[in-house]
């Protein structure tokens, strides 16, 4: 039975850093995958100009090409200042996504992420999908973002992976999501590099016996 999937991420490129094989295996196995977005990504850089959005909203229509998104929602909240908006106000806007898309399976972030927007976004992801009598959502994982899961203090709430997903067959994909994301993208050795992002599904592949994998944590699952 083909199923409806949710992404819930603070900002274009945490689709394809955080599940972006697990998107394409959905994909390949005819489930429909949409994807939201809480804040733009751009413009709490001090820098920040129009154009720099746009190229930004430019590759994510590609990436999500790419990795065969159904359609995405963005709903505009300020990039990394997502701690001076009301959660209420947040919820709200991402309940109406909810409610449009109907999901079964839901992925966001690990709330002991540094970034301040990937907590928020884990906080409005469980509230927005919270186990009401009725609600279609049965299964909600959050997955590990490159500079973010790994740099916050390791006494806050570890990313303890219990769920590994096969991408395999998909690893390509993914780096082909992320090269559309190139003005994202680091050098190595820094963590946000093509070449350290090939290494961590390679290292969590071949910590279960794959040759790749996506690391999460199960939040909730209902069978």
């Amino acid at each position: 039975m083909n199923r409806t999937v949710l992404v819930v991420a603070a900002h274009t490129d945490d689709e394809a850093l955080g599940c972006g094989g697990t998107i394409a295996k959905h994909v390949e196995r005819g489930d429909t995958v949409f994807a939201v977005f809480l804040a733009d990504g751009v413009s709490s850089r001090p820098d920040a100009r129009e154009q720099e959005l746009s190229a930004r909203i430019a590759a994510a229509d590609q990436a999500h090409k790419i990795l065969g998104l159904k359609d995405s929602f963005m709903l505009g909240f300020p990039d990394n200042r997502l701690d001076t908006v009301p959660l209420l106000g947040i919820v709200q806007k991402l309940e109406q996504v909810v409610d449009e898309v109907q999901p079964q399976v839901v992925y966001t972030h690990h709330n002991g992420d540094l970034n301040i927007d990937h907590r928020i976004t884990h906080q409005a992801a469980l509230t927005a999908c919270r186990p009401i009598p009725g609600s279609p959502v049965r299964e909600i994982y959050s997955f590990e973002v490159p500079s973010a899961t790994e740099w916050n203090t390791p006494s806050s709430n570890p990313f303890i992976p219990n769920i590994f997903v096969d991408i395999s067959k998909h690893l390509g994909t993914k780096m082909s999501a992320l090269a559309a994301y190139e003005l994202e993208m680091r050098e190595a050795p820094h963590s946000r590099s093509l070449l350290n992002l090939r290494r961590l599904a390679e290292l969590r592949g071949s910590s279960v016996g794959l040759a790749a994998a996506e690391a999460m944590m199960a939040i909730r699952v209902i069978f």
